[in-house]
Parts: structure tokens; sequence; C-alpha cells
């Protein structure tokens, strides 16, 4: 028998007692499946924001706001739901295989849609350094890097500095969330981001407050251009 169909068998037989588990509904994977299984990808309720994304709900966080060239979440989130429980599993529970793959679907869907078929380069909404060497991963990069690699684009991770700590933005209001975040963001000045259009990514749009946060600066260097995209985003 050939080496890899061994490794193949060993592989199956070791699942019957270490089971790969998907990260929406922690069910089995079966061959094929990576971090998210077949149903919960079809069971998911997707946005399709990318197929008008200057005009929809995760784009229109922002009108009035910041100057975007698009915006789309991949999911819709609803408490209690699979996206829930599979961006909880990302953050907390070192999941960071489902938000890789997560990218990489989405990725693949948008890099030849217009605006995001001229992305540069990915740059992932920062956690701050104390929160980064607690959790040793940042969700949205997880995220960011699917991306990046299924449009064949870098990303940079530190391409954006979060200079302090905030509160968790769970409970406050739109205003609350903008006094949060407001000057907490700066660029890191290695990176040179002059003229390219950049794609801001995180895990979860709700008022957009961090991420509007984020963009100001990188829309102050010369011929710069933003866009957005989330793994889910809030309805009413």
């Amino acid at each position: 028998m050939a080496l890899s169909g061994l490794k193949q068998i060993a592989g199956d037989f070791a699942s019957l007692f270490f089971p790969t588990v998907c990260a929406a509904c922690n069910g089995p994977l079966v061959r094929g499946e990576v971090a998210i299984c077949t149903l919960c990808l079809m069971e998911c309720p997707r946005t399709f924001d990318e197929h008008d994304p200057v005009d929809n709900p995760a784009a229109r966080a922002f009108w009035g706001r910041v100057q975007l060239q698009g915006a789309a979440s991949l999911f819709v989130f609803t408490k209690g739901g699979k996206v829930q429980e599979l961006i909880h599993n990302l953050k907390y529970n070192g999941r960071t295989d489902a938000g890789i793959a997560a990218g990489k679907l989405f990725g693949n869907e948008i890099k030849d849609l217009t605006p995001f078929n001229t992305i540069d380069a990915v740059i992932p909404v920062p956690l701050h350094r104390d929160k980064l060497a607690k959790r040793r991963y940042n969700q949205a990069a997880c995220f960011g890097e699917g991306l990046a690699s299924a449009m064949k684009i870098p990303q940079y991770e530190h391409g954006i500095l979060r200079l302090s700590a905030t509160e968790t933005q769970t409970k406050k209001n739109r205003n609350e969330r903008w006094e949060n975040v407001e000057d907490v963001f700066t660029l890191n000045k290695k990176i040179n981001l002059k003229g390219k259009h950049i794609l801001l990514v995180d895990d979860v749009i709700t008022t957009g407050a961090t991420i509007e946060a984020c963009a100001i600066p990188i829309l102050e260097l010369e011929g710069t251009k933003v866009s957005v995209i989330s793994l889910a985003s809030a309805r009413d």
C-alpha cells in the first residue's frame, strides 16, 4: 500500500478517538471538510453583501463617517446562532483554523469582484499587545490570513498598531464606542501604505466605530483607499 494510503488510514483511525469538530456546531467533521462542516456552511446565514458593496448594511454603517470603496460581511450575526458559536470558538477556543477557512472561502468569492479586485494588502484590526499576549493570536488576523491567501495579496498583520487597551465595546452605544477607540490606533511607520488600496478586516462589525478609527489614519496618507470585510455583522 502506498505511503499516502497508510497516512489516510492512520488519520481516519485517529479521528475515531480524537475527532476534529466543526467550529460552528461542534459536530464531527468528515473527510474533505475543513474547520466548518458542509451543513453549517449551508445553514449559517449569508449576507451576500459582496454583490452590492457600496449599499448594504455593512457599508451603511460607515456612511457619512469615513469614505470606503466597499464593505461586506460573510455571515449575519445572530445571538445564539451558529455564527456566534463559530466566532466564539475562533476568539476564545483556539479555532484559528476556522478563521482561516472562512477567509479562504470568502476571498475566493470576492477576489474578482469590484472593488475588491484592486486591493493591494490586508490589514486586520489589531489587538492590544497585552490581550495578544494572553490570547496568543488575533482572530481578525486569522480571517485576514485566509482572505490574503485566496486573493494572493500580502497581509500586514501589524500594519496598524493599537496604542492603548480599551474597555469592551459590547455594552456601549454608537457614540460611546467611538469615544472608546478615538485616537487609539496609529500606522506602523515601517510599512509603506501610500497609494495602496487596503482591506481592513475584523471578525464582527456592529457600529463600525473600531474600523472607522483604523481607517482614518490610513486615509490620511496620499492616494490610499480603504475597503472593509468582516466575518460577520449584526443586522436589524
